[in-house]
């Protein structure tokens, strides 16, 4: 064989093997990509919110002492009050409440209608039945000036319930996951124009879920104004993933806005502010976040779980409850009517 030929043959050899080795090497990495597509689990974690409405651990000096929450406290068995409920809270990670009113010794009364001002021992109602959170922005944060606020803070704190308002916006981790609650009380404008910094305060700290809890609207209205509404978008619009509405003291409708929720008002719950108010329903709302590989995912995920705030109609045992029968089918049509208006035309119950 002439060197030239030689040549021209190792040439050939040198050029299938490396065909050859390309072909394996690309066989080699598609299987390794495989095997590592096969072996991968994502990361899922989940978060289970519980929130109910307004929670008010205490009777106006005005009113009735016989008929009032102070009366019912003063067996000292503060789990009575929440007792029903308390084990629907403690199948979740997270209850939150819209605590209205104060806990103190010290203060004045505020020159207001009702004012309201409960026992440092009535922050059991919670610790008893497994409530860890309280948003604390509404317009009775001060009732016995800043001084009962400063102490409610202070119960809240000792007995590990978390607690916002304003830019005093904390977060919690939750199974792995940076919690950031935020509380804004928007009947005050210049609170509610702290809402924009709060949210912003809980991202820049990690959050990767923001809860929202608000308190605005008209009381006694079913419907939300266009101000709650135009709020509650901006809200959304600046990173929270779900809006809590109370202050109203009725339930008013849901809206699924951007893949987020907005409760407008949740109504009352354990509330201490009237011994038999005319509206009795409440509701629970319960959400699953689930996270996968550190993403929130858009889901629907949640349900309503119809209720009432007093285990009697003629008045007020400060005694929440699950609602049944007739009572339950009528809060659940009340609420897919006021829904509707938002496009949510169902619900999910339970």
């Amino acid at each position: 064989m002439s060197i030239r030929k030689a040549a021209l043959y190792l040439t050939v050899v040198l050029f299938i093997a490396a065909i050859a080795v390309n072909i394996i090497g690309k066989v080699v990495a598609e299987r390794r990509e495989q095997a590592e597509k096969e072996a991968y689990q994502p990361t899922v974690q989940t978060v289970t919110m519980t929130a109910v409405g307004d929670c008010t651990l205490a009777t106006d000096v005005n009113a009735d002492p016989d008929l009032g929450f102070a009366a019912y406290a003063e067996s000292g068995d503060y789990s009575y009050f929440l007792k029903n409920v308390a084990p629907v809270f403690a199948e979740d990670d997270v209850t939150i409440v819209n605590f209205e009113g104060t806990m103190s010794n010290r203060g004045e009364r505020a020159d207001k209608t009702f004012a309201f001002r409960g026992k440092p021992e009535y922050v059991k109602v919670l610790t008893t039945s497994s409530v860890e959170a309280a948003n604390l922005a509404n317009n009775h944060s001060e009732d016995y000036g800043p001084e009962s606020l400063e102490d409610t803070i202070k119960y809240l704190n000792e007995a590990g319930i978390v607690n916002f308002i304003g830019t005093n916006a904390p977060i919690k981790e939750i199974n792995g996951v940076k919690v950031g609650f935020v509380g804004i009380d928007a009947l005050n404008d210049e609170e509610a124009a702290k809402m924009e910094k709060a949210i912003g305060t809980v991202k820049n700290l990690g959050a990767q879920l923001i809860i929202l809890s608000i308190h605005w609207g008209i009381e006694k209205d079913t419907e939300p104004t266009e101000e709650q509404t135009e709020l509650a978008h901006k809200a959304i619009d600046l990173g929270a993933d779900v809006v809590i509405g109370t202050h109203p003291h009725v339930l008013q409708g849901v809206e699924k806005y951007n893949g987020k929720y907005i409760l407008y008002s949740l109504g009352n719950f354990c509330f201490g502010g009237n011994n038999n108010p005319s509206d009795k329903d409440t509701a629970i709302y319960r959400q699953v976040f689930t996270f996968i590989d550190g993403t929130l995912q858009v889901d629907d995920n949640y349900v309503i779980i119809p209720a009432r705030i007093s285990g009697h109609d003629d008045y007020n045992d400060y005694q929440p409850k699950l609602a049944e029968g007739e009572q339950k089918a009528a809060i659940q049509q009340k609420l897919t009517e006021y829904s509707s208006k938002f496009g949510l035309t169902e619900l999910n119950f339970r």
